[in-house]
């Protein structure tokens, strides 16, 4: 990883369409990610167990270092928005969105896991990416996810 010494990421921007999560500082892409997504790509996330990884403007609130996924950083979905519609049509909107490196145990090779979509609405990278990510992006820095 050689990023420039000024480097500050302000940004996490997702785009679901190609399968590509930037790190951004000042509108510039400093280090982008090959990601996998839900099974469902497609579309925004509206209830628990659609496999839908959310759209919209969200942050990353707290590092979990231990879980069945080899580190991982929450993505603070359902927000207000996302709690008001699950509820105009009486359904649980989910939550638990987190970028995560590879289930623990799985011994396939990083490539190849990431060359389909294979979470339940997560974003995922591998391990080595995932260190990489936390090494560089702090705690409440935004998320913008797109398709």
């Amino acid at each position: 990883m050689c990023l420039p010494a000024w480097a500050s990421i302000d940004l996490v921007k997702v785009d679901k369409s190609k399968r590509r999560m930037y790190l951004i500082d000042n509108n510039e892409v400093i280090k982008e990610f090959r990601i996998a997504l839900g099974k469902q790509p497609k579309g925004h996330k509206v209830q628990e167990g659609d496999q839908r990884t959310p759209e919209g403007r969200y942050y990353l609130d707290f590092v979990l270092d231990d879980s069945e996924f080899y580190r991982s950083i929450h993505i603070s979905y359902p927000n207000a928005k996302d709690l008001a519609y699950a509820s105009k049509l009486n359904l649980n909107p989910g939550g638990n969105i987190k970028i995560h490196g590879l289930k623990n145990g799985e011994h396939r090779p990083a490539r190849y896991i990431q060359s389909f979509d294979w979470t339940d609405g997560c974003i995922a990278i591998s391990n080595q990416e995932m260190d990489e990510l936390l090494q560089l992006v702090k705690v409440g820095t935004p998320i913008e996810i797109t398709w």
